[in-house]
């Protein structure tokens, strides 16, 4: 089952998201992350940070779970 990551805006980039959910300490490391941890965003491979992930967007993240938006 996937974690649910409350937002209370329109929409979260997916580098926001990342720190929101604890799996990156800062915003900086976002660009790093991504190009070394395989992401998908609703099945879809996914390495862009400015990716725009809505409410009910599923996020798989390899080594730390899936997580999905939900709206706050």
């Amino acid at each position: 089952m996937a974690n649910a990551v409350k937002i209370r805006t329109e929409y979260i980039t997916l580098g926001q998201f990342l720190k929101l959910c604890g799996v990156i300490d800062t915003g900086g490391m976002a660009k790093a992350f991504l190009s070394e941890v395989p992401i998908k965003v609703n099945g879809e491979p996914e390495d862009r940070r400015g990716r725009k992930l809505y409410p009910n967007d599923l996020i798989e993240i390899e080594d730390h779970g899936s997580f999905t938006v939900a709206a706050g």
